[in-house]
């Protein structure tokens, strides 16, 4: 039974329906490591293509080009070409081809497609990672650095590592060299590699409406002329030689003082006037010479370069396009590195540890990773039973119930004066006083955090016990012989001791 195009919308509208249910169910699973959060994101984009790929068609259909849909819309209603109504003909013709069917096919079942749909919950997509990007934690642009330090544009003295901080720096380089084949395709390649890379570490990131708008963006930048490092260079309203290049022949009366202005001028003063460029110094004086009492309409043809001005026009045209094009990838560059930059900053890193090890530690470095990853794929089946919620160890598993006891973890300890913050076991209780909290704590009180106040924990008994302290120590007792205050003739204000010590020793 051929399946007929009602049927296929309705079939691709379920579909979408269903693929979009198990887009909201995967985003609502919390993976438990980067990896399986990369799996998940190229499985949400698989699904958002399936999306757009059945949109697309679904598109093609009730644009219905070839009027096939409104043909089988006024089919089920009984409609025949020719007008007449078969209402009950149509019935039957459908019924019979049910009937065939299913006596053709005695054994067909209903297929659950939600099986086939559940699988792409379950299934691990293949990303090709290399051994340096560490799957997709570090850059690699080894093949880019030599690329560069190979170029001329490039310092061949750069290293690796200098590299990566300046690679995105493009207004340092001179800018006629920019304007060279080989540093677009350097370019070239390195969006391509870091277009793949975002495309392999972020399969979420719609790259495509990232640069519509940046290329928005950058038409408006550069038809005023703000494009950063192209600033008024690539908008030459004539690119063509200017009519200041050319030669006031009325100051040269001969051919030898004319010839005295240089060749370089000469042939900038003939490219001015359309005029052929080459030959020795005197060739160039000559050809220039004739245009002083004869019009350029009435020269020889000859002495005329073969592209006309037209053509130049044209190249200086495709010139300012090769301008933009290169100005606009340096754009592109400059917003991936921005998207990277932790990235980036992690590369830098890796590299300078990398840097200071010995080729034995970088081996058992790199075997660690391998069986890190190794496990860690078989720890991700398992579900770590700990129904008494004991505390993780330093190897992620929960520590022994024994050593739980022995500690007294399941006791806690509350300090008022730490913002009544809990302490779980009595060692970690003891701990804290000499944690920035407490001391932050005993501060605001005006309290200074010593001995005398371990264990206490509320404001009220330490704001009592440091009242007794200052008792204690005779802190708020009258002491005259400190306070008392005397005056002498003069005015001089002492207490009452140094008033007696002078006094004694005539001195006042």
């Amino acid at each position: 039974m051929s399946s007929t195009l009602l049927e296929v919308t309705r079939s691709a509208h379920e579909d979408v329906e269903r693929l979009e249910r198990l887009i909201v169910r995967e985003l609502q699973r919390e993976p438990d490591h980067n990896r399986d959060r990369l799996f998940q994101s190229h499985r949400v984009r698989h699904m958002i293509d399936l999306i757009t790929n059945t949109t697309d068609k679904l598109i093609d259909v009730y644009e219905d080009k070839d009027s096939a849909r409104k043909d089988e819309i006024a089919a089920l209603g009984g409609q025949t070409a020719t007008g007449a109504t078969t209402l009950f003909g149509a019935f039957y013709d459908r019924l019979k081809e049910i009937r065939d069917y299913h006596r053709r096919h005695p054994s067909a079942r209903v297929v659950d497609t939600t099986e086939e749909y559940e699988e792409l919950l379950k299934e691990e997509p293949h990303i090709e990672f290399s051994g340096e990007e560490a799957f997709g934690r570090y850059l690699d642009m080894h093949e880019l650095y030599n690329e560069y330090i190979n170029s001329k544009f490039g310092d061949s003295s750069t290293e690796y590592l200098t590299f990566l901080d300046s690679f995105s720096q493009t207004q340092s380089i001179p800018f006629h060299l920019k304007l060279s084949r080989q540093y677009k395709e350097y370019l070239e390649h390195v969006l391509q590699y870091l277009v793949s890379f975002m495309e392999r570490t972020q399969p979420l990131q719609d790259l495509n409406r990232l640069f519509e708008k940046l290329e928005v963006e950058f038409e408006q930048q550069w038809a005023d002329g703000k494009v950063l490092g192209w600033e008024n260079k690539g908008l030459d309203r004539d690119p063509l030689p200017s009519q200041s290049d050319e030669l006031d022949l009325e100051y040269y009366s001969t051919l030898e003082e004319l010839m005295e202005v240089g060749p370089e001028k000469l042939k900038e003063a003939l490219a001015a006037l359309g005029l052929k460029t080459g030959g020795t110094l005197k060739q160039r004086a000559e050809r220039l010479f004739l245009t002083k009492n004869t019009p350029l309409e009435q020269l020889d043809r000859k002495h005329f370069a073969r592209s006309s001005r037209n053509s130049e026009k044209n190249v200086a045209t495709d010139q300012i396009s090769s301008k933009k094009e290169i100005a606009l990838m340096e754009a592109k560059l400059h917003q991936l590195c921005d998207l990277l930059t932790e990235v980036i900053d992690l590369t830098k890193e890796n590299i300078e540890k990398k840097q200071a090890l010995t080729y034995e530690e970088m081996e058992a470095e790199r075997e660690e990773e391998v069986t890190q990853a190794d496990s860690e794929s078989d720890d991700e089946e398992q579900q770590i039973y700990n129904p008494l919620k004991l505390p993780m160890g330093w190897d992620g598993k929960p520590i022994p119930y024994w050593l739980y006891k022995l500690h007294g973890l399941g006791q806690e300890f509350k300090c008022e004066i730490c913002g009544n913050q809990s302490y779980w076991g009595r060692r970690a209780f003891e701990r804290h006083f000499k944690e920035w909290r407490h001391q932050h704590g005993m501060r605001c009180l005006n309290i200074p955090n010593t001995k005398n106040f371990n264990e206490i924990t509320s404001i009220q008994e330490a704001k009592e016990l440091w009242e007794k302290i200052q008792e204690r120590q005779g802190v708020n007792k009258w002491r005259p012989d400190l306070e008392e205050e005397y005056e002498d003739r003069e005015g001089n204000i002492y207490n009452k001791k140094t008033y007696t010590d002078l006094q004694r020793q005539g001195l006042i």
